[in-house]
């Protein structure tokens, strides 16, 4: 029996960008598609239902927030890494805010890249396999299926993405315990990360507006003072 190969878009309008990451994707046993602008990518995208699309951001025809919104639509459970030559933190938060489960700044180390690649993807397989065991965890209208890799609240489907779903995952595994920025980053992210704490912040904030009904002063995510935040069923 044949393993199936994991599917990767790449999306990019730099044509040595979209080589090198082709090459370097390929050798390590991904099924690679590329693309070379926006509509190219959407078009991609329905044809080949990848596994994580690589998603540049300065896009010609459709700009990358745009096509990373029309994925969404299409598909929010598809991992996204956004590829973006801005490398300021405000990009980044922009990037994590709109639901990226990572954000690379260019230049960037292909290998460093890979290592996400297989780091997000590696994560989803776990908990698919771990989920397949696991029961569904339910707290009030709070409930969280590992099997199915959804949540619902008061019975109705909550749209995660696949980072979001691992950290609420993570909360409700392991209630009442307070977690670090840092630690999140470690056991979460779990590759060598650029220590960017505000990216667990950006992640947080995103799960609280869809599962609390007061974002603002929230019951089930809370914040722990001086130590990150902790999960109260």
């Amino acid at each position: 029996m044949t393993v199936p190969q994991e599917r990767v878009l790449v999306v990019d309008d730099d044509p040595i960008v979209r080589e090198v990451l082709e090459r370097y994707l390929a050798r390590e046993g991904f099924a690679v598609t590329a693309a070379a602008d926006g509509r190219e990518a959407l078009e991609a995208f329905d044809s080949v239902r990848p596994d994580l699309v690589l998603l540049d951001l300065m896009l010609p025809r459709v700009d990358g927030f745009e096509v990373f919104r029309k994925i969404r639509a299409r598909d929010h459970s598809t991992a996204v890494i956004m590829l973006t030559a801005r490398g300021q933190e405000t990009d980044r938060i922009v990037g994590l805010e709109s639901g990226a489960d990572d954000y690379v700044s260019k230049p960037f180390s292909p290998r460093e890249l890979i290592a996400r690649v297989r780091a997000v993807l590696r994560r989803t397989g776990e908990h698919a396999v771990v989920g397949a065991v696991e029961e569904r965890l339910s707290f009030g209208g709070l409930a969280v299926d590992p099997a199915a890799r959804e949540a619902r609240l008061d019975g109705t489907a909550i749209a995660l993405t696949p980072k979001e779903f691992d950290l609420l995952l993570h909360f409700v595994r392991n209630p009442r315990i307070a977690f670090s920025r840092n630690q999140l980053l470690d056991q979460l992210w779990d590759v060598a990360y650029d220590g960017d704490p505000s990216t667990v912040t950006v992640h947080v904030r995103r799960l609280r507006q869809k599962i609390e009904p007061d974002p603002s002063n929230p019951s089930w995510l809370v914040t722990v003072w001086g130590s990150g935040y902790r999960f109260e069923p």
